[in-house]
């Protein structure tokens, strides 16, 4: 019989932190996706939820975690690059927000205090450039610029619960800014 590899272990634990969070009346998981790649050999896994008293706010969190053939080899193959035998982990935070630099400003404040600044903050917005709006699609990422290895299991987490309050933080920002 064969372990499970680092990709499913990780799938468990984030999969567990926020089903946890769902029976609990927190938050409500509105997708989920488990993809194999065989062209690949990849796997990716997405879950996305919104706090449950958000739900109208249209603010949602997105965990992907992702698997390359290079991390599945370093795990199963003798003489393979062990600190290859991880996941990519990426945290995203999908809303509307008003268009202004204060705006994006505070939101990149805000992820940068709870994730960390070893963490790497973006915003990417989305506009009509022929449609004069207030307001603009926001996704917002959160990269650790590292793999995430079985060593690291106990923190997945410590971050659902970090992804739980940007949710928080984010919508407070939103409503205040709106």
């Amino acid at each position: 019989m064969f372990d499970p590899t680092a990709f499913e272990n990780i799938k468990v634990v984030v999969e567990g932190a926020i089903y946890d969070r769902d029976l609990d009346g927190e938050i409500l998981v509105i997708d989920r996706n488990d993809i194999v790649n065989l062209s690949k050999m990849s796997r990716k896994y997405t879950v996305s939820f919104h706090l449950r008293q958000s739900g109208s706010q249209g603010i949602f969190a997105v965990i992907s975690i992702n698997s390359e053939l290079e991390n599945l080899a370093a795990e199963l193959l003798e003489n393979q690059p062990q600190h290859l035998a991880g996941c990519a982990v990426d945290i995203s935070f999908h809303f509307r927000n008003k268009n202004d630099e204060k705006t994006f400003a505070g939101i990149h404040h805000i992820l940068t205090s709870i994730w960390g600044s070893e963490r790497t903050v973006t915003q990417r917005i989305e506009a009509d450039p022929f449609v004069e709006e207030e307001t603009v699609a926001n996704t917002a990422f959160v990269s650790f610029n590292r793999l995430v290895l079985e060593d690291h299991i106990e923190d997945l987490s410590d971050m659902v619960e970090y992804m739980v309050t940007s949710l928080k933080k984010l919508g407070e920002l939103i409503l205040n800014h709106s």
